[in-house]
């Protein structure tokens, strides 16, 4: 494909924006369709960013013949549902993280996505953050081996509001949403299945039903280890920070950035064409269409992180 990519892009809240600045970047490619829940505020990203088609509903993006590709950045409980559709438009699709919030809709996307032969793909952004790629660089030249990830996924989020601060229609998961990047991250980069996994969580709160915090401990075919903390309750720094302990080395990513385990930076500027993982993710996403070609991070690749949330939700349900 030489043509322009024509894309439309659901959810104009704060990683659609993200998407949006990344994609400015991005040559041959052209957002001209928007869809959010909130039409006034829909439009005013849209005249921002230069955007013609405005809608509150998905179906009439998918019914614009000139659109090639969707981007969706909408709440986690609609991801599968919207992927389904987007591959039944006969739409390319990449969908946020996570793919879906239970195995049976992840399940059902891999099989469309088998028969239509689009390119679906999820935005495990760990994957193609500059700080990450620089470790699986060292570890594809055997210059590093992972005996053990420490991972802290830490919010404030005593509320319902998004990465923005402002109030969210929807409930955000720490299993299903924050545990999927490093779930599908560690087993990435140990390149080594899982192949144990053990999950507790604290209490479920009264108002938002969810779990504010939980612990999950993994174990790679090949003796690497993972431990990762995730809490909606910390008042202090925010993000997700990764400690690798390896057999030459200890790094810590945060981010699109990278440190020595004495906290000495390491220069990533030059590991890919840009410093922002959203917009390398995004990269891959139409580098792929345009050369017929399965994406890093596709539903296929993606797909065994999914399993392993199952097991843990099926583990943290029984007790």
């Amino acid at each position: 494909m030489t043509k322009t990519i024509k894309v439309a892009l659901a959810g104009a809240g704060a990683f659609g924006i993200k998407h949006l600045d990344g994609i400015k970047n991005i040559d041959g490619v052209e957002v001209i369709s928007l869809i959010s829940r909130d039409i006034d505020k829909t439009r005013e990203v849209a005249a921002k960013y230069g955007i013609g088609h405005v809608t509150t509903d998905l179906a009439d993006a998918l019914a614009l013949k000139e659109v090639d590709a969707v981007i969706l950045c909408t709440p986690t409980q609609m991801h599968a549902e919207q992927t389904l559709a987007c591959l039944k438009a006969g739409k390319h699709v990449q969908v946020e993280i996570p793919l879906a919030d239970s195995l049976k809709g992840a399940q059902d996307v891999i099989a469309l996505q088998k028969q239509t032969g689009l390119v679906a793909m999820c935005g495990h952004t760990r994957r193609f953050n500059p700080s990450h790629q620089y470790v699986h660089n060292e570890i594809q030249a055997g210059k590093f081996n992972i005996q053990q990830m420490d991972v802290q996924t830490y919010f404030f989020r005593r509320t319902n509001t998004n990465a923005l601060g402002q109030p969210r229609s929807w409930t955000d998961h720490l299993l299903w949403h924050h545990a999927a990047h490093t779930v599908d991250l560690f087993a990435y980069q140990a390149n080594s299945p899982i192949v144990q996994a053990n999950a507790i969580q604290g209490p479920i709160h009264p108002t938002l039903g969810i779990a504010m915090d939980m612990s999950i401990q993994l174990k790679a075919a090949n003796g690497a280890i993972c431990t990762l903390s995730l809490s909606f309750n910390n008042d202090g720094p925010l993000g997700t920070f990764f400690r690798y302990i390896g057999d030459t080395a200890t790094y810590i990513a945060r981010y699109d950035d990278l440190f020595t385990g004495k906290e000495e930076p390491i220069d990533v500027s030059k590991v890919a064409v840009s410093m922002n993982g959203i917009e390398l993710q995004d990269r891959e996403f139409f580098a792929a269409i345009k050369e017929g070609r399965e994406p890093n991070s596709s539903v296929a690749r993606v797909f065994a992180c999914y399993e392993v949330l199952h097991q843990l939700e099926q583990q943290l349900n029984a007790n």
